[in-house]
């Protein structure tokens, strides 16, 4: 397999910013001195607007709050969520979580279907934990103000902040009767987070070994953890592997590719197409690991979890256990930009071997299992009652057989 640029997939929001799918890369404007009739009337219509605020305007105002302002505004109009303006201090905080640490609270949220930000991940030993969050809360508040699930990223901006402070926000969370909400308010610190995006672990089933491995998702450091993980089960002797992308809001396709790769033969993992119809194909080679495996998905698993899922279904190495994923099959690009600042533009769709889109779609499992309780924690600790899980092992043993 050919090795890419550093590209990343994902919906949500690590502690702090999200990696949206992107590829990193300098971009200069160029410019020919032309300025279109159109392009005249809007600055002038910016001039009459900036002159109105100058005459009228109550309050005092910063030049660069204008200008910032604007830039958002102009992305945000695009009705694309994933295209956004980072101004320089957001884009230097967006760019320091790639590494799989950060200051923060300790929690993966993503923008959810019913317009809140929803926690779908809660890190272990991290201030959320230790303050009572859990998966499946909604943030309605940060610092007293009120955000929605397309303020996502303002509302993680506000979260992340220099390490021993503290933050307050809002969370809504489901009452016990499965029916009404409570809100609640809490104190959280902000510390040096680590992102433990691997878990792992064995079980004697039936007198088989069996290895567990979730990825929460994929950073930078998931490939080196994930090879010394899978290196450790083998030593262990297990005979079958439950790969759990549940909850995996994506990462690194690089690190997805190079998993993807490793139990794959020579052929197709994805395709992406841009707008002018390019198409470029990832493939893996011929060398690859035959263990019988099944895939655990979920509603919350998005991008490079859709991709890394789609590859094994299409190409029948293994079963597909749970939810129907997310639907997230685009790719955007970073645009560092001299200042400081930069963008995040959506610039590719990406399909399964087979072709299919995944894009507001998702990946349908093989087998579909529920489960009652939807905001569920995802862990080796709770294995034993988590009914996805044990149908996976169900499916594992009859490839087994």
């Amino acid at each position: 397999m050919k090795k890419l640029g550093k590209i990343f997939l994902a919906l949500a929001l690590s502690a702090g910013l999200a990696f949206t799918g992107y590829i990193v890369g300098l971009n200069h404007p160029s410019t020919n001195g032309q300025i279109t009739k159109t392009d005249q009337a809007h600055l002038e219509d910016m001039h009459i607007l900036r002159d109105l605020l100058d005459k009228n305007f109550l309050f005092d105002y910063k030049e660069e709050d204008l200008y910032e302002g604007s830039l958002k505004g102009m992305f945000a109009n695009l009705g694309d969520p994933y295209t956004q303006y980072y101004t320089a201090d957001e884009f230097k905080k967006l760019m320091e979580t790639l590494d799989g640490r950060y200051k923060g609270i300790g929690v993966l949220v993503q923008a959810s279907k019913e317009g809140f930000i929803k926690v779908v991940q809660v890190f272990d030993d991290s201030p959320a934990a230790e303050a009572g969050l859990k998966a499946g809360d909604y943030i309605i508040k940060v610092e007293g103000k009120e955000y929605s699930a397309d303020q996502m990223e303002d509302a993680v901006a506000v979260m992340k902040g220099e390490e021993d402070t503290d933050v307050k926000i809002t969370i809504r969370r489901m009452e016990k009767d499965g029916k009404n909400f409570k809100d609640i308010d809490l104190k959280v610190a902000r510390r040096d987070v680590k992102v433990d995006t691997i878990d792992d672990a064995s079980f004697t089933i039936k007198g088989k070994k069996i290895g567990y491995i979730h990825i929460k998702s994929f950073d930078d450091v998931t490939g080196e953890d994930f090879n010394a993980s899978y290196k450790k089960l083998k030593d262990q002797g297990i005979k079958g592997l439950v790969l759990d992308l549940r909850n995996n809001p994506g990462g690194s396709l690089d690190v997805c590719l190079a998993i993807a790769d490793k139990f794959l033969g020579k052929g197709v993992i994805v395709t992406t197409e841009d707008k002018k119809g390019k198409v470029i194909t990832e493939e893996s080679d011929e060398a690859n690991d035959d263990i019988p495996m099944t895939v655990l998905v979920n509603e919350n698993s998005a991008s490079a979890s859709e991709i890394l899922s789609g590859a094994f279904k299409d190409r029948k190495r293994a079963k597909i256990v749970g939810k129907k994923t997310f639907g997230k099959g685009i790719v955007q690009k970073l645009f560092p930009l001299e200042d400081g600042s930069g963008a995040k533009i959506t610039i590719s769709e990406y399909h399964t071997p087979s072709g299919a889109k995944i894009n507001k779609i998702g990946v349908k499992p093989d087998v579909e299992v529920d489960v009652e309780d939807q905001n569920q924690e995802i862990n080796k600790q709770n294995l034993s009652k988590d009914i996805q899980f044990k149908k996976a092992v169900q499916v594992l043993f009859s490839e087994m057989d």
